[in-house]
């Protein structure tokens, strides 16, 4: 059978990736980064066909290097400099750095060890290997591509009838069911809805001429934990500082749930208030996480309806009308929505991460707003940063 490669261009990748590897590029070459998958599906099962093909996937991912005309367009994104730009001209995925294998019983293992500013990269474009190759395989492609294209054109109806009036980012690339499904998926709801602002997925983004979107994820701030001068606690106060130094406020969403919203507020003070476009909401109930922000807006005397409140946490469009409604007249809304766009068929889709969970040799975790997100291999450790987490809310709050 003829090799079909899933990625053909580096730029098919959320665009939160390139913005935080240029903060590494500029102030982090030092850390080491590993990072381990995880599926959350119960019962899933890869066969060792499936594995030699993510195999030779990543083989092929391994050989591809950034194109004239796809620097040209990272030069082109208003925040993005010329050197780190410069710096993808040179670098590419090496294959050393990741490992594959599957267990007898099917689960699939992947590890990616090396240099965090080249490890990070890796993310989604195994994400997006691991997902295609899945459903490729495991299912009538066809009847599963029909299935969403019935779907995708009642949303699309949905919002010129006026049943959803919110604005929204397509963010599906690490869940897609595949690469020419996301194409479409970006290429309708922007040219037959007036909704959709834009996408995660750069290449999609240039080939479109719609606006990537993204700022950055948990792991730019789990990196902080594995910097021995740096408190557990105030790691959120160092992440983004150095965000701050880096874009001066031109790349302004801050995410705020790495380790527990609470933390996050401690830090959010008055400078970074006025320092952050806004917020991004990923874990926990998001009505009360929004009134949350904006009483936080309003401590410091500053108008919520200045600042976006950025939802993005396993959202459907009946969930985001409903945020949209009761916040509308309260802040600038908006949402990212992933895999409701990018894999809505007749079958539950994967849910598959890729985290960090180890910086410099030491142990990372994302705690989140709530439980059952966590992502750690030393529980011992988790413990840890829960309790050091614990102590600065006892103390300062």
């Amino acid at each position: 059978m003829k090799f079909e490669p899933i990625i053909t261009s580096l730029l098919d990748i959320d665009l939160y990736k390139f913005n935080m590897d240029q903060v590494i590029f500029h102030k982090h070459t030092d850390l080491c980064g590993e990072y381990y998958f995880k599926c959350r599906n119960q019962g899933i099962v890869f066969t060792e066909e499936m594995v030699e093909e993510i195999n030779a996937q990543i083989d092929h991912l391994c050989k591809l290097r950034f194109k004239k005309d796809e620097l040209e367009y990272l030069r082109s994104i208003r925040f993005l400099k010329n050197d780190y730009v410069e710096f993808l001209r040179l670098w590419h995925p090496l294959r050393d750095y990741v490992t594959v294998s599957r267990s007898e019983e099917g689960e699939l293992s992947i590890v990616v060890n090396g240099p965090l500013f080249s490890a990070m990269q890796f993310e989604i474009y195994l994400l997006e290997i691991v997902n295609e190759v899945y459903f490729r395989m495991a299912y009538d492609y066809e009847a599963l591509r029909k299935s969403a294209e019935e779907k995708l054109s009642r949303k699309i109806k949905d919002f010129n009838d006026g049943k959803y009036s919110f604005k929204f980012a397509e963010f599906g690339c690490r869940r897609r069911l595949s690469r020419e499904w996301q194409d479409v998926v970006v290429q309708r709801f922007c040219n037959e809805t007036k909704n959709c602002v834009g996408t995660s997925n750069v290449y999609l983004a240039m080939k479109h001429g719609v606006t990537p979107i993204g700022t950055y994820a948990h792991e730019f701030v789990q990196m902080y934990q594995g910097i021995d001068s740096i408190p557990l606690a105030y790691t959120n106060h160092y992440a983004m500082k150095d965000w701050y130094d880096e874009y001066q406020g031109d790349n302004g969403t801050a995410l705020t749930d790495t380790i527990t919203t609470n933390l996050f507020l401690l830090d959010f003070n008055r400078a970074m208030v006025n320092n952050y476009t806004g917020v991004r909401h990923d874990s926990g109930d998001p009505f009360e996480w929004g009134e949350k922000i904006i009483a936080h807006y309003k401590k410091y005397g500053v108008d919520p309806k200045t600042k976006l409140l950025l939802f993005s946490d396993s959202l459907d469009f009946d969930r985001a009308q409903a945020l949209y409604d009761h916040f509308k007249d309260k802040a600038k809304v908006s949402f990212g929505i992933g895999t409701f766009c990018s894999n809505d068929t007749g079958v539950d889709p994967l849910n598959i991460v890729i985290k960090l969970q180890y910086v410099n040799g030491r142990p990372v975790a994302k705690l989140s707003d709530v439980h059952g997100k966590e992502m750690c291999r030393d529980k011992d450790y988790l413990t840890y940063l829960r309790s050091s987490v614990e102590f600065r809310l006892k103390r300062e709050r």
